[in-house]
C-alpha cells in the first residue's frame, strides 16, 4: 500500500498584523483534526511559519483526495472562526472560495503532495515559506539536483548518474497547467534559462531518471491569479525525499546558506533575501524578510517520527546574520530600482491605477 504525504497550508489569521497565529487558533486546529479526522489519515502534524498554519498529513488515500482536502478546508474554516472571535488580522485571508469543491487546489491554500511506495527507511524534508512565492525554491532545487558543486552525489553515486527530470510550470498562464519537462544533465542550460524568472517559471516536481520515483513536490498556484487581486504572497510549501537515489539531506539544505534574493516582503512588493529560520518563527522586519522553515521526518508504515528542525543549529545563526545584513542593505533603497519588484509583478492595485492616470498626463515635445 502506497503512502501519501500531503501538506496543506493557509493564512487564516494572525496577531498584530502578519506576525503569527494565536495559540488558541493553533489549539483549535489540532483539536478539530483529532476529533474529526477519524481513521482518514494515519498521522498528522500542525506547525506555523510566519502567519501561516500548515497541516502535514500522512495517509493512504492518494493525492488530491477529496476527503483529506475537505478535512483540511473544514479545519481552516474552524480556525478562521477563532480568528474572528479574537479579532485577529486577516481572518480567513487565504480561503478564496465560499464553498469546498473537490480539493483545495485553486481555492487559496498552498498544497504539495507525494505518493510513493515506502523504502525500508523513508526520510523526507518539509519546507514552508512565508512572504514569498513558489519561485523561491527554484535556485535551491536547481543547485541540489543539478549542480555537483552542491550535490557531490551526482558524480559519486551511480543511483544519481542518470540525473533528474524537472517538471516546470508557467504560472503566468491561467487557463490551465502549462508545463514543460526537461532532463538533467542534457538540458541543464534550458532549465537554467527558465528558472532565472522566478515569477513566471516554477519547478512543480522532480523525478529520478534512474527509478522514475518522484523526489519533489512544490505548491505552484499563484493567489493573485485566482482572486484577480492582491491577497498576499503564495507562501509556498514543498516536500523533498532525500538519501539513497535522491540528494542527501545536507545537499538539499546547502543552497539555503546563500540567502538568495526572492520576491516578497511587505505587500509582496519588494525583493529580499530568503532567510532560513526555526519552525514556528514569527515575521517582523518589513513583514519579512522572506523566510523558510524546514522540518526533517522519517515515515514508516504511514507513521511519522518526531520532527527535527534542521535550521535550529548554530551554523544557521551565522547565515541569518548575513541574510539580515543583505535585507537591510536592499531595503535601504526603499522604492528605488531593484529593491522593488517591476510594475508587472506589483500586486497592489493602487500603483497600477496611479500609473494609468500619470500615463495620460505625459506629452510628447515637439522638436
Amino acid at each position: 500500500m502506497n503512502t501519501t504525504l500531503s501538506i496543506i497550508k493557509a493564512d487564516i489569521g494572525s496577531i498584530g498584523g502578519h506576525i503569527k497565529p494565536s495559540q488558541r487558533l493553533m489549539e483549535r486546529v489540532r483539536e478539530y483534526l483529532k476529533t474529526k479526522g477519524g481513521d482518514l489519515f494515519t498521522d498528522c502534524r500542525v506547525s506555523s511559519t510566519g502567519d501561516d498554519v500548515a497541516i502535514l498529513f500522512s495517509h493512504h488515500q492518494g493525492t488530491l483526495n477529496e476527503e483529506i482536502h475537505k478535512l483540511a478546508w473544514d479545519t481552516f474554516i474552524e480556525g478562521t472562526e477563532v480568528a474572528k472571535e479574537q479579532g485577529l488580522y486577516g481572518a480567513g485571508q487565504d480561503l478564496l472560495k465560499d464553498a469546498f469543491s473537490g480539493n483545495v487546489k485553486g481555492m487559496g491554500p498552498a498544497v504539495a503532495e507525494l505518493e510513493f511506495e515506502e523504502r525500508p527507511n523513508e526520510p523526507f524534508l518539509f519546507f514552508a515559506a512565508d512572504k514569498t512565492d513558489p519561485g523561491a525554491y527554484n535556485l535551491p532545487l536547481f543547485l541540489s539536483f543539478a549542480d555537483p558543486m552542491h550535490n557531490s552525489g551526482l558524480i559519486l553515486s551511480p543511483k544519481m548518474s542518470k540525473g533528474f527530470r524537472f517538471v516546470i510550470m508557467d504560472v503566468s498562464y491561467v487557463q490551465g497547467d502549462r508545463v514543460i519537462e526537461l532532463n538533467t544533465p542534457e538540458e541543464i542550460y534550458d532549465i537554467a534559462a527558465l528558472l532565472r524568472d522566478n515569477e513566471r517559471f516554477v519547478v512543480e516536481s522532480i523525478y529520478s531518471r534512474e527509478t522514475g520515483d518522484q523526489a519533489v513536490s512544490v505548491s505552484t498556484t499563484r493567489l493573485h491569479n485566482i482572486a484577480g487581486k492582491y491577497t498576499g504572497k503564495d507562501d509556498p510549501v514543498m516536500l523533498v525525499r532525500v538519501q539513497g537515489g535522491f540528494p542527501a539531506t545536507g545537499e538539499v539544505l546547502s543552497p539555503y546558506n546563500i540567502g538568495h534574493f526572492v520576491a516578497g516582503f511587505m505587500r509582496g512588493s519588494h525583493n529580499g533575501p530568503l532567510m532560513p529560520v526555526k519552525k514556528n518563527s514569527t515575521i517582523s522586519y518589513f513583514d519579512g524578510p522572506p523566510v523558510v522553515t524546514c522540518q526533517a521526518f522519517c515515515v514508516h508504515a504511514g507513521k511519522l517520527t518526531e520532527s527535527v528542525d534542521v535550521f535550529d543549529h548554530p551554523y544557521w545563526d551565522w547565515v541569518r546574520n548575513e541574510v539580515s545584513r543583505k535585507a537591510t542593505e536592499l531595503r535601504r533603497q526603499g522604492f528605488s530600482g531593484p529593491a522593488m519588484l517591476p510594475y508587472s509583478e506589483l500586486e497592489y492595485g493602487g500603483i497600477v491605477e496611479k500609473m494609468k492616470k500619470l500615463d495620460k498626463k505625459f506629452q510628447v515635445r515637439e522638436k
